[in-house]
């Protein structure tokens, strides 16, 4: 039997990828690029004029400045609070178990179910928001309703969702830290504290690596929950980027304007993955 030249064996190897990946994402990205630049208008040229009107777009920009915000409060809060679940489920616990289940329960609910949940829970009216609030002797609030609430509502939702995922990568990550480790600092007398200073959160590191770039990138890929919840309201407030793309390409038809916002959405992401992985790259100690 003839036998196939290696080079040849290594690109039929990675043919089905690289066809998945330039049908998938690189021409869709090409073709993204190519109608933000064609300019409105009948017998248009091709131009930077969709670019050049984001700059003066109070709606693009408010989205912009609402997501930059959403981001840097959810993903550090959402990574904390996974980070402590991980390391409360992680040790010989009763109901280790049934906690492990409940913490991950939230990223297991379909968007708009979640979305359903915390919009009662929301409702001036009879929401359980106002309820405990009340019962604590504290005035009740149109949550959704106020341009102040809306967003810090909205990070609620998305950090009780996003916590319960990430915990399953950190809880990963802990089981493969020797356990040798753990035995020194009971040997040394180290404090639990100390330990996890020292210890187990640098090693945990490119975890936290991973789980901050995609963390990021899904923080700007909502719009199922904005869809159902406020729809953007009030007076823009709760405007995320992705939903309002969603807006510029199919309610007001404006697709030129929307692909350049794309455009945008997507350097944004790369620029912020190529700054988290040079802030963690020189701390991180790879075993």
């Amino acid at each position: 039997m003839r036998r196939i030249p290696n080079g040849m064996f290594a690109w039929l190897l990675i043919t089905p990828a690289m066809i998945i990946l330039l049908g998938f994402s690189v021409l869709p990205m090409i073709t993204t690029i190519w109608t933000s630049l064609q300019e409105p208008g009948i017998g248009a040229s091709i131009g930077p004029a969709n670019y050049e009107r984001m700059v003066g777009d109070g709606v693009f920009l408010q989205s912009l400045r609402n997501n930059l915000v959403f981001s840097l409060v959810t993903v550090p809060i959402s990574l904390a609070i996974a980070m402590l679940m991980a390391v409360l489920v992680d040790r010989e616990i009763r109901a280790r178990g049934f906690l492990r289940m409940a913490f991950f329960t939230p990223a297991m609910l379909p968007v708009v179910a979640a979305a359903a949940i915390w919009l009662a829970f929301y409702q001036p009216n009879f929401g359980l928001i106002n309820a405990i609030a009340q019962g604590l002797g504290l005035p009740g609030q149109n949550w959704l309703g106020n341009p102040t609430t809306v967003l810090p509502a909205l990070m609620v939702v998305m950090v009780w969702k996003e916590a319960g995922f990430f915990m399953l990568f950190y809880l990963a990550g802990l089981q493969t830290i020797s356990p040798e480790l753990n035995e020194a600092s009971k040997l040394e007398g180290t404090g639990r504290w100390t330990h996890f200073r020292r210890i187990t959160f640098p090693l945990l590191l490119p975890t936290t690596l991973f789980t901050s770039i995609v963390g990021v990138a899904n923080s700007f890929k909502q719009i199922d929950f904005i869809f159902v919840m406020t729809q953007g309201g009030p007076n823009n407030a709760s405007n995320l980027l992705l939903y309002n793309i969603y807006l510029q390409a199919f309610p007001n038809r404006n697709p030129e304007f929307a692909a350049a916002m794309t455009a945008v959405l997507v350097l944004i992401l790369v620029v912020l993955a190529v700054i988290q992985i040079r802030m963690f790259d020189k701390r991180i100690h790879y075993r």
